[in-house]
């Protein structure tokens, strides 16, 4: 099986693409969707530089696809880079990390149909809490990018989610009701390392923060 794996290089794409590996079968390629615009209805934009960096450290191939940002014309913008993708590689299926969101998925499998390849997301639906441990158990090192939810203050972009941050956000996802797996928008991540990598990732970023939500802009990133 030759596939390509959709990835910004955060938690829940870097675990579809370990799932891949552990598959046994060959990533033609990783392919991180850039935007162009300051907002999408489908994709991650802060932090998904370090997609590239990663690929890198795994010896993959990478490859970007640049879109609007802009509802419907985004997808068609994704469906169209693929297909120089697919005529150049023999593909057989595009794997992604999508979780609950059925606007997404949705437009992965109509993307895939047009292009009569499988398409694959093998965390559909995992429950939310068994979901974040797993990603700390097997050993995935989760940063924080992107917050926006009440409940997340400003001290929590740039912050290392490890056991003692999950079990912090694991009670204000009970008191504010917000998802712990960010999958509602509510926070967005990066991955330095894990069982896919063979380093580790340093990186450099300034707070852009604006009341009540912010990102992280990445100024450095090196392999280690």
């Amino acid at each position: 099986m030759r596939v390509l794996v959709l990835s910004s290089g955060g938690k829940d794409s870097s675990l579809a693409l370990w799932w891949s590996i552990c598959q046994g079968w060959t990533i033609s390629s990783v392919v991180t969707v850039s935007i162009e615009g300051e907002d999408s209805w489908m994709f991650q934009i802060p932090g998904t530089q370090l997609a590239e960096l990663q690929c890198k450290d795994m010896g993959l191939q990478h490859q970007i696809i640049t879109v609007s940002g802009e509802g419907e014309v985004e997808v068609e913008e994704l469906l169209e880079g693929l297909r120089s993708l697919i005529e150049v590689h023999s593909i057989d299926a595009l794997v992604c990390g999508a979780l609950r969101s059925e606007y997404q998925r949705r437009r992965i499998d109509r993307i895939c149909e047009e292009l009569a390849i499988h398409s694959f997301s093998p965390l559909w639906h995992h429950d939310a809490e068994r979901h974040m441990h797993e990603l700390l158990e097997c050993g995935m090192e989760i940063w924080m990018v992107s917050v926006s939810c009440d409940g997340l203050n400003e001290d929590w972009l740039g912050r290392k989610l490890d056991i003692e941050a999950f079990d912090e956000l694991s009670k204000l996802s009970s008191k504010y009701r917000f998802s712990i797996d960010g999958e509602g928008g509510e926070f967005e991540t990066i991955i330095t390392s894990g069982p896919h990598m063979n380093g580790r990732i340093d990186f450099e970023a300034e707070h852009q923060w604006s009341g009540n939500r912010g990102h992280l802009n990445i100024t450095a990133m090196k392999l280690e």
